[in-house]
């Protein structure tokens, strides 16, 4: 395990070193008196931190802006702040930290606060998994799902963006074909779509994702493992893995992207 430890301050600095390594024997633990010193190691050297744990009010780039920058540059990294001021939890919280502790530091707040950090979510078995972030795909048990129709996939992603809620062909219509005024031809084309996807579904025992009903469609939501619908839940590791891309292949999706930024990469 490799850790960093950063503090504006040398004493501080020295002290949570020890105090981590103490608590951590077998982690590689390094200290930094700036953040923008640990994110050129992290950018420059290639070091890959599991955990840092950071002052928030510092000179340069603050510990808030450093949680910002480690998405982009090392999304698995969980972020434990570390500060005097209980002021500033509303403000680790909004950038979704791991953990939040207050100064001075004790091997047993540290080792307590690493026994609660998450692992990174393993795929289940039983559900298909569903990649939102950057371009939109589909795998299951671990290779990747191939569908008969661009169209179908696509129809697909729009059932997974509305996260199991009711879609009607108007609905899906107005999405997969922007500029369709025939809406007789369009329902008919959605009847293809649906029955070539729930026979893609068929052949690997999840034809029940899919709720069929006269006038609507959707999925249960249940049933699929995506890191969108993880994120919405409030894993740490499905945060810090999203990087502002979503469904990049899909212009309907851009709302969606756009309230997630709003949500969750908005410094405010």
């Amino acid at each position: 395990m490799l850790i960093f430890a950063i503090d504006d301050e040398p004493l501080l600095a020295a002290a949570s070193m020890r105090i981590i390594q103490e608590a951590k024997p077998e982690a590689q633990v390094l200290s930094f008196l700036r953040a923008a010193d640990a994110l050129k190691a992290i950018s420059e050297s290639g070091l890959k931190p599991d955990v840092v744990f950071s002052d928030i009010q510092m000179p340069g780039i603050s510990g808030l802006e450093l949680a910002v920058r480690l998405k982009t540059l090392s999304p698995s990294t969980k972020i434990v702040f570390v500060t005097g001021y209980e002021q500033y939890a509303l403000d680790a919280f909004r950038v979704h930290a791991h953990g939040y502790l207050l100064k001075p530091l004790d091997v047993d707040q540290v080792l307590e606060e690493l026994e609660r950090l998450p692992p990174p979510a393993a795929p289940r078995p039983d559900r298909i998994c569903v990649r939102c972030f950057g371009y939109f795909d589909v795998f299951w048990k671990g290779q990747p799902l191939a569908f008969n129709r661009r169209k179908t996939r696509e129809l697909f992603a729009f059932l997974i963006d509305r996260e199991g809620t009711v879609c009607t062909p108007e609905d899906i219509a107005s999405a997969l074909w922007e500029n369709e005024c025939n809406m007789k031809a369009a329902k008919n084309r959605i009847r293809v779509l649906i029955s070539d996807l729930r026979s893609t579904l068929s052949e690997i025992g999840m034809e029940s994702l899919i709720i069929r009903r006269s006038g609507w469609i959707a999925i249960r939501r249940e049933l699929v493992d995506c890191d969108y619908y993880r994120m919405l839940d409030g894993e740490m590791a499905a945060v810090n893995s999203y990087r502002g891309e979503y469904m990049l292949q899909y212009s309907w999706a851009e709302l969606t992207a756009g309230k997630l930024h709003f949500r969750f990469l908005s410094p405010s």
